[in-house]
């Protein structure tokens, strides 16, 4: 499980890259708990954005329970992810981060998404949305089984 980042951590950051992080982190933790608690209550989840087979009409997903929903519909699925952030634009409230999510799943599969991650924060640094662009066919086009755990 990782998270690799290409800014200076240890240096004075956004709150929306702090919070962009500190999800990150949660999800490689597989702590749903931990995750939910770095959103406002209204907050949205567009993952990807637009319609998708996680979200059929592209509306996102609403609130604490529609993103606990989330969660269990996608994340859970999950035996590992890696997240490697190559860039991030900081820009008022948001952060736009240019990423590859690695995600292995049980059988030995993995998928790449290369994606743009939007993470707005609040004044008190709870996620008010997350927007992540990444296109299905272009992730799945990457699924691959991986013959031996050195490669996890």
């Amino acid at each position: 499980m990782g998270v690799t980042v290409c800014w200076d951590v240890d240096s004075e950051q956004p709150p929306a890259r702090v919070a962009a992080l500190r999800s990150m982190e949660a999800v490689a933790a597989g702590n749903k708990q931990r995750w939910l608690s770095l959103f406002d209550p209204a907050a949205v989840i567009e993952d990807p954005v637009g319609p998708s087979p996680f979200d059929e009409e592209g509306k996102g997903h609403h609130g604490a329970e529609g993103i606990s929903a989330f969660w269990d519909l996608t994340i859970a699925h999950v035996q590992r992810f890696e997240f490697v952030v190559r860039d991030s634009h900081a820009g008022g409230d948001e952060v736009a981060n240019v990423a590859t999510i690695t995600t292995f799943f049980d059988g030995g599969y993995r998928v790449d998404t290369d994606c743009v991650i939007v993470y707005r924060a609040g004044s008190d640094g709870r996620l008010l949305s997350v927007r992540a662009f990444w296109e299905t066919d272009r992730a799945a086009a990457t699924a691959r089984q991986v013959d031996d755990d050195t490669s996890l």
